[in-house]
């Protein structure tokens, strides 16, 4: 799982006072606000999300794995002033330099709802000065899409590079809320994230219902992962490569017995090579006995009776 900072900037300049997005722009945006907070707090418990302005440019939350804290500060948000796009980044950037973890990955997400009067030279350069320093960013364009979208293109790619696609741009016209664009959208599925919409990967309808499940997963994927990029770094790229993990196991088909099932089935995989051969076929016994009704109705009937005491 990708440990990441993040600094979230919001757009409130005067423009947000507009009712195009009900009910407003500013008030749109913290429901889109606080889906990326928990979104990456819940992709990786030691990840960091900051807030500030780019209306009147004010560090409103500095790092911190608190989404409270966040929301509490967001709330307080009036519209003043214009939007600076640059200026704003800037100081985005600054306050990533001051993250406690060294080892965090950084990442800048802008919600862009006014004309970005920046020139296109100075966005390019400032590109590239973020890729150089290996910042990712997000933009959310939105209200102004039409004036802004050639200007904002232009940094983003000029910042991904030939071959990159680490950051990411989502234009959001009138009609859906910013929260619904954005869940389907690659800010929120993109590799770093860690299919933090999720459970790691897995379609939940809703995660919330069954938080430790989907821990479960998300934990069991990883570690598959890791796995199957060790095996093919021993064998050199040579031989038969592992079978990908189910990355798209529609959840909401399976009963709750065949999502354990899956889980412990994912969390066993891979045993064997590691296992001596005497060992590894007790293994694969136990590993077919998961997927024995008989045997998971058992598991189940003890689940349960432990519930009740």
């Amino acid at each position: 799982m990708v440990l990441e900072s993040t600094v979230i900037c919001v757009d409130n300049s005067e423009y947000m006072r507009n009712g195009d997005f009900v009910p407003t722009r500013l008030l749109a945006q913290q429901d889109a606000v606080n889906m990326l907070c928990t979104s990456k707090t819940r992709a990786n418990p030691e990840n960091t999300v900051g807030l500030m302005t780019l209306g009147s440019l004010k560090v409103l939350s500095t790092l911190t794995t608190e989404v409270g804290k966040v929301m509490s500060c967001l709330h307080s948000i009036e519209p003043e002033g214009e939007v600076n796009f640059l200026t704003g980044i800037k100081i985005a950037q600054l306050a990533l330099k001051h993250r406690q973890s060294k080892n965090h990955k950084t990442r800048i997400i802008l919600f862009v709802g006014s004309p970005v009067g920046a020139d296109e030279k100075d966005l390019v350069r400032l590109a590239k000065k973020l890729k150089k320093e290996k910042v990712n960013v997000d933009i959310v364009s939105f209200g102004e899409a039409d004036e802004n979208t050639e200007k904002l293109t232009t940094f983003i790619n000029t910042l991904n590079g030939k071959e990159g696609t680490g950051s990411h741009i989502v234009t959001v016209s009138v009609g859906p809320t910013l929260s619904d664009a954005l869940m389907k959208s690659s800010i929120l599925s993109g590799d770093d994230m860690g299919g933090a919409g999720g459970a790691g990967g897995f379609d939940f309808i809703d995660p919330n219902q069954d938080p430790e499940l989907a821990l479960a997963l998300r934990v069991s994927l990883e570690e598959q992962r890791q796995r199957q990029e060790e095996e093919n770094k021993g064998e050199g790229g040579e031989g038969e490569v592992a079978a990908p993990a189910p990355e798209h196991v529609d959840l909401s088909q399976l009963s709750e017995e065949e999502q354990i099932a899956l889980a412990m089935q994912m969390s066993l995989a891979g045993v064997d090579d590691d296992m001596p051969k005497e060992e590894a076929g007790s293994a694969a016994q136990e590993d077919d006995d998961m997927t024995d009704p008989d045997v998971m109705a058992d598991v189940m009937q003890i689940q349960s009776s432990c519930n009740r005491c």
